[in-house]
């Protein structure tokens, strides 16, 4: 086994870290490598599509049943608020989960994850509605929206671990754009879902008790994503991180993190480079059910089908840019996306405005399906390659799940009230601004920290 034996990484981190972050040797076969990843991508697709249940059901469900309706947009808004309330909880979930994933093991902390993302989608399905049960409605359906937001924020950051930790150097951009399709399978089923019952009942079954099958349905799911990861093994960068530290004191990795001023400097900017690719996703997945349906009179069954076909669209295109930023350097791809994104967003609506169900189609295959996943593609791979082994867990899921608050979270409200009191032209000058942000703090992470970041690491070695 092969081991450093400097005193300390680029950034100043203690030997126990260095040691961790150049101690490999580990060999892994192909069938081993293929298992986590298809453990990862399976399990984060059953987590997605729990998640986007909810997100879906903000925009079309919720606001009708578990607020008063004598004010049908504070509904909405109160609605998507409750939407929100899982990024609060995200970080607190990335801390406490990223914290044992860089202790006991990813594998342990993903399974965890699934148990409490399935119950509460679970309990979402059984709540009574606000005509039954009054304030209790609403309170009950936060909660469970707070659990959701503790096991997505946990989940994330373990899921594309499995993947990039088992890949090759040269393909972690691909490997790690594997669990990234998660999110467009878990979109699929989850709109697909709303799409069967609607179209199967009416109206008024549907909001009394059929979209409450869709979250039921999560039990079985749960089932098969716990079976699959607990056939899985630990990651090798993670075996050996546990190997380097043997017999030396552990910090906590947030303590790690906080104390070391690159891994600081990448925690600020990693959050920063994230807030256009949230933005867009709750742009184009969450604002847009509510918006086409009431301000564009697009049917509920046209706008859900829209985006079942931009999902699909979205499973090729994040493992192709994903694949790509192999080649190109990621924050090229990454940067590239961002502009794309900026510069179609006013025609987008233009066209949507139109009224054709066609050109709805086609702006969200454009943006949603080819555009986003020039962000969301080579993400995982991008923000790995921010920290070492032993605060890697924790480090890119502070970045992913802390930056939700202000990026994802937050945007469906203030897009919402923009639109209503300036007008949508108003709103999407917030998102060409989140954009602005993205694009500073891409290019403010110095490659030569992630250089040494990498080089502390060697290359897994895949064998038959």
């Amino acid at each position: 086994m092969k081991t450093f034996t400097n005193t300390g990484t680029h950034d100043g981190s203690p030997p126990a870290a260095a040691a961790a972050a150049g101690t490999t040797g580990t060999q892994v076969t192909k069938k081993q490598t293929r298992t986590a990843v298809a453990s990862a991508t399976i399990g984060t697709t059953i987590e997605w599509y729990d998640f986007f249940l909810y997100a879906t059901a903000a925009g079309l469900v919720f606001n009708h049943l578990y607020f008063p309706q004598d004010n049908p947009a504070l509904a909405l808004i109160l609605s998507y608020s409750t939407f929100f309330v899982a990024y609060i909880a995200r970080p607190l979930g990335g801390i406490l989960f990223g914290h044992l994933g860089d202790r006991i093991g990813r594998k342990k902390t993903l399974v965890a994850t699934m148990y409490i993302m399935g119950v509460a989608t679970f309990l979402i399905g059984a709540i009574p509605t606000y005509d039954q049960i009054g304030i209790w409605a609403p309170i009950l359906l936060t909660v469970l929206r707070l659990a959701q937001g503790l096991a997505i924020g946990g989940e994330w950051g373990g899921a594309v671990l499995l993947s990039v930790e088992y890949a090759p150097k040269n393909r972690r951009g691909l490997f790690g754009s594997f669990p990234q399709m998660g999110l467009a399978l878990g979109l699929f089923l989850g709109t697909g879902a709303f799409t069967l019952l609607s179209t199967l009942m009416s109206d008024g079954a549907f909001l009394s008790y059929g979209w409450r099958l869709a979250f039921f349905v999560s039990v079985l799911l749960v089932v098969v994503g716990v079976i699959l990861r607990s056939k899985i093994a630990e990651t090798p960068s993670f075996q050996a991180a546990q190997a380097g530290m043997a017999g030396l004191e552990q910090d906590i990795p947030l303590k790690e993190l906080l104390s070391h001023r690159v891994s600081r400097r990448h925690l600020l900017l990693g959050m920063g480079t994230r807030y256009a690719e949230g933005v867009a996703y709750s742009v184009w997945a969450v604002f847009i059910i509510a918006y086409a349906t009431s301000s564009l009179d697009f049917t509920q069954t046209e706008v859900l089908v829209s985006l079942m076909i931009s999902a699909l669209v979205l499973v090729v295109f994040v493992p192709f840019w994903g694949r790509v930023s192999d080649s190109i350097p990621r924050r090229v791809v990454y940067s590239a996306g961002t502009v794309a994104f900026a510069v179609f967003l006013y025609p987008a609506f233009w066209l949507l405005h139109t009224g054709s169900w066609v050109a709805l189609t086609a702006v969200l295959v454009v943006a949603l399906g080819i555009i986003y996943p020039m962000l969301y593609g080579p993400v995982a791979a991008f923000y790995s390659e921010l920290f070492p082994p032993t605060t890697r867990y924790s480090g890119i899921s502070i970045v992913y799940q802390l930056s939700g608050i202000i990026s994802v979270g937050p945007t469906p409200v203030i897009l919402t009230w923009l639109d209503g009191a300036f007008g949508v032209a108003v709103a999407l000058g917030y998102v060409i601004v989140t954009c602005l942000v993205t694009l500073v703090s891409i290019w403010c992470i110095r490659a030569k920290d992630m250089d040494a970041i990498r080089d502390a690491e060697n290359d897994l070695h895949v064998v038959d």
